[in-house]
């Protein structure tokens, strides 16, 4: 992942968050996504230490 502005990294995270939150609520979410998104929630967080 390249080096990119702590304030776009956590744009990225809340967007990630919300996608998250919606795609649990629904009746049927798809569990392959969700765990893909907090996979990149993850890699995310772990540029926040590095920035």
């Amino acid at each position: 992942m390249n080096k990119a502005h702590p304030t776009t990294l956590q744009a990225r995270h809340a967007d990630l968050e919300a996608r998250i939150a919606a795609e649990a609520g629904r009746p049927r979410p798809d569990t392959g996504l969700i765990a893909e998104w907090k996979k990149q929630k993850l890699r995310l967080k772990e540029e926040f230490g590095k920035s």
